[in-house]
C-alpha cells in the first residue's frame, strides 16, 4: 500500500499525540509559549476552550508557539507547568456578561477567577493554587469567554460564542508575539 505524498506532509506538520510526560522535556520550552485550552467538550459551550485549541490547531502557528487540548485534565496538566515560562488558558465562564465576551485576567490564586468559572472550576482553580507551590511558576495568563449555560451531551456551541473563537484566536496571538519579544 502506497501513502500518497499529501499524507506525508500532513503527517510531518500534525503534531503527535504524546501518551507520555517526556514529551514536555524533550526540548528546551523556555523561550515557547504553550496555550492550553480547557473545558468538556462534551457540554456545550463549557468546552469552548477545546475548540480554540482545535481551530488554532488548523492555522499556521510559529515554533515559539505550543497548543494543548487539556480537556478536564486537572492535575494530570500539572507537569506542563514545569516546562513553559508563559502559559495561556483558554476557558469558558459563566460571569454574567453578554454570551460571547472575551476577557483576558491574570490569575495568581483561586480567588482570582472569575466568580462562576464553569463545571470543572474546582480542578482548575486548584491546579493553579499547586502552581504556585512550585518552585519555579510560570507567567499565567486566562482568556475567558462568556457562557450563558451548559448544555450536557452535545458539541455544539452557542452561535455568540461560536462566533467569539476567531477574536479569541485573535487576542491569543496579539498575545502570544508581544509575550514572545519579551522572551526572545
Amino acid at each position: 500500500m502506497e501513502e500518497s505524498t499529501n499524507t506525508k506532509t500532513d503527517l510531518a506538520r500534525k503534531p503527535i499525540a504524546i501518551s507520555s510526560d517526556a514529551f514536555y522535556f524533550e526540548k528546551d520550552k523556555s523561550k515557547s509559549i504553550l496555550v492550553l485550552g480547557v473545558g468538556n467538550y462534551l457540554m456545550g459551550d463549557e468546552g469552548v476552550g477545546v475548540h480554540v485549541i482545535q481551530q488554532m490547531d488548523n492555522l499556521e502557528l510559529p515554533d515559539h508557539l505550543d497548543i494543548l487540548d487539556g480537556g478536564t485534565g486537572g492535575f494530570l496538566l500539572l507537569n506542563c507547568f514545569e516546562s513553559y515560562a508563559k502559559i495561556i488558558f483558554v476557558d469558558a465562564t459563566m460571569d454574567g456578561q453578554e454570551e460571547g465576551i472575551v476577557s483576558l485576567i491574570r490569575p495568581k490564586f483561586a480567588s482570582d477567577f472569575p466568580s462562576a468559572l464553569s463545571v470543572h472550576d474546582v480542578g482548575l482553580k486548584d491546579m493553579i493554587e499547586a502552581v504556585y507551590l512550585m518552585e519555579n511558576q510560570p507567567d499565567l495568563y486566562l482568556f475567558t469567554i462568556s457562557i450563558e449555560k451548559v448544555e450536557p451531551m452535545t458539541t455544539e456551541l452557542a452561535p455568540k460564542v461560536k462566533k467569539a473563537i476567531p477574536k479569541a484566536i485573535e487576542q491569543i496571538m496579539d498575545l502570544v508575539d508581544a509575550l514572545h519579544h519579551q522572551i526572545s
